[in-house]
């Protein structure tokens, strides 16, 4: 199902579960404003997601409210962990869905980082209306 990004944030989703230790998780990394983790269902080799620590529904929450500690925190901890796992010279993508149209599909704003193979094209051509 997926979410409606304009909602009030709520702290029973998974991520917010998560991050109060009280879904167990593999963290690649962690600090006060972020903890990035393997996604448990993968698409690529490596499959990961960047959560920051705070209520954002998503990145336009984000965006919107966080203080600049938790923007610029967010932002380095990605660079951090493709840089030490070797992900920047064979290349990685970002996937941040926002809303219904994106399939967002867990209200607490999230960043898919996905490396090692060949990704294909961002989006499958659809020849319908536009």
């Amino acid at each position: 199902m997926s979410v409606d990004a304009t909602q009030p944030y709520d702290d029973g989703n998974i991520f917010a579960r998560l991050l109060r230790g009280e879904i167990p998780s593999r963290r690649v990394y962690e600090d006060e404003h972020v903890v990035v983790f393997h996604d448990i269902a993968p698409w690529a080799p490596t499959h990961w997601l960047a959560v920051p620590r705070g209520g954002y529904v998503s990145w336009d929450d984000f965006s919107a409210n966080a203080s600049d500690a938790e923007l610029a925190a967010f932002t380095r901890a990605i660079g951090k962990v493709t840089r030490e796992a070797g992900l920047v010279e064979t290349g990685y993508r970002l996937i941040v869905n926002i809303g219904r149209d994106s399939h967002q599909e867990v209200p607490h704003l999230h960043v898919h980082i996905m490396a090692g193979r060949p990704l294909g094209p961002m989006l499958v051509q659809n020849d319908g209306p536009k």
